[in-house]
């Protein structure tokens, strides 16, 4: 038996989240802990589980604020190390009138790419169930190595590995080199999880069945694939089977960040309960259903990794 349900590896970062307006009518901004991982975790751990996270942060002010909400929220954060020298990242979110969102990244360099094959713990990874992984430790070469270690780690003990791009386009030198970094991480999964401008973006197919068809035929072992589709809700693909479901569309939404990793987090938890090679279609049904309803809450609320739902609050949507 392992010890760790899920082990994430990953950016953990300060999302400046708008807020409302000053008395001048200058935008406030609240400082949010966020991370795709990260957030995956945090859901994770509002349905049991039990989780850890390897990654880095600046010893700084917003360092010492994450550190301090990943124990919040009952992620291990033993392998949370802190750089002397290089700040937390930030991200400012700009928010549509619809939910959605856009990012401006301060990053050049920041904590979370300064991450080392050596502090890669194999012990740990030894330790967990399922490793996860995006893309963002993956835009420069030194924390590359990093992630690509920890692969190798999974594999070698091995967990299941799950996969969520997460493609932040202003981050990556070109979309040529994020989509050879992409196809790396399809080569290690057993789970991916994707959102439909991804899945165009990376296979050149407009329909998403014709997309998940794509990346099946190459890469045969990837077992489960979800396609998030935002408001449109999501799928499950699993050998010849395909399970849609539509979305909780909330009158209230605020914003739509962390509502993707909320998704993944459900799906890993389910993923957690039952084997990988006996899904079934009902199974699958309702495995979307409740993680459509969680991020359709997250939709609420200002912030994701603080504030993920209850499964009281999820089963009272449903």
């Amino acid at each position: 038996m392992k010890t760790y349900d899920v082990t994430a590896l990953g950016e953990l970062l300060i999302d400046f989240t708008e807020n409302g307006s000053s008395a001048q009518g200058n935008p406030l901004f609240e400082a949010n802990p966020g991370g795709a991982p990260c957030n995956a975790l945090a859901m994770l751990g509002r349905l049991g589980r039990k989780t850890a996270f390897i990654g880095k942060v600046g010893k700084d002010f917003f360092g010492s604020q994450l550190k301090e909400a990943l124990g919040d929220v009952g992620i291990d954060a033993k392998y949370l190390y802190m750089d002397e020298e290089v700040h937390t990242t930030l991200a400012l979110v700009h928010t549509f009138p619809d939910g959605d969102r856009d990012f401006s990244f301060y990053r050049n360099p920041g904590a979370d790419m300064m991450l080392t094959e050596d502090e890669v713990p194999e012990e740990l990874i030894a330790d967990t169930k399922i490793f996860h992984f995006g893309t963002l430790s993956m835009t420069h070469e030194g924390v590359r190595a990093a992630t690509k270690k920890a692969l190798a780690l999974a594999k070698k003990h091995g967990c299941l590995i799950s996969f969520d791009p997460n493609l932040r386009p202003p981050l990556w030198k070109s979309l040529e080199d994020a989509k050879e970094q992409v196809l790396y991480g399809l080569g290690f999964c057993d789970v991916l999880k994707i959102s439909d401008n991804e899945i165009q973006w990376l296979t050149g197919e407009e329909d998403f069945t014709a997309g998940v068809r794509w990346i099946q035929e190459r890469y045969p072992s990837i077992r489960l694939i979800l396609v998030s589709m935002g408001r449109d809700g999501s799928r499950a693909y699993y050998g010849d089977q395909m399970v849609e479901v539509p979305a909780f569309v909330q009158e209230n939404t605020i914003e739509t960040t962390g509502a993707g990793d909320t998704f993944c987090g459900c799906v890993l938890h389910y993923v957690c309960g039952h084997d990988l090679d006996h899904l079934t279609a009902e199974g699958l049904r309702e495995m979307l259903t409740f993680a459509n309803a969680a991020a359709s809450v997250i939709t609420t609320r200002k912030g994701a990794l603080r504030v993920m739902p209850t499964v009281e609050e999820v089963q009272a949507l449903l």
